[in-house]
């Protein structure tokens, strides 16, 4: 859960918006840490095979189908994710490879 300005944001509701969406192959939201709003909404993506990211595209998606505070501030594409050994996206280690800076914002 993503406790954003004291509201809960739960990630498998925004997850499963844009596992619709054609563009999108796999997607992990997760909570960042933000000193205004404690943490805001990030979503890690990994186009489908012969398809691009494209923020607006998705943003203006997403609005379509969720409240605005649900709709992710953050965006970014990822080549794969880290996986347990079960094959689970592990958001834990995607979080700290935002903090260490290993992702750039599209």
């Amino acid at each position: 859960m993503i406790i954003r300005g004291g509201e809960n944001i739960y990630p498998r509701e925004i997850e499963d918006a844009l596992f619709q969406h054609e563009d999108v192959a796999e997607v992990a939201v997760v909570g960042l840490p933000d000193d205004r709003m404690g943490e805001v909404v990030g979503v890690f993506l990994r186009p489908a095979v012969g398809r691009e990211i494209h923020r607006k595209r998705l943003f203006d998606y997403l609005r379509q189908h969720l409240s605005p505070q649900k709709t992710p501030s953050l965006w970014f594409v990822v080549d794969e994710f880290p996986l347990t050994g079960s094959g689970k996206i592990q958001k834990f280690a995607l979080r700290k490879q935002w903090e260490n800076g290993a992702h750039k914002e599209i």
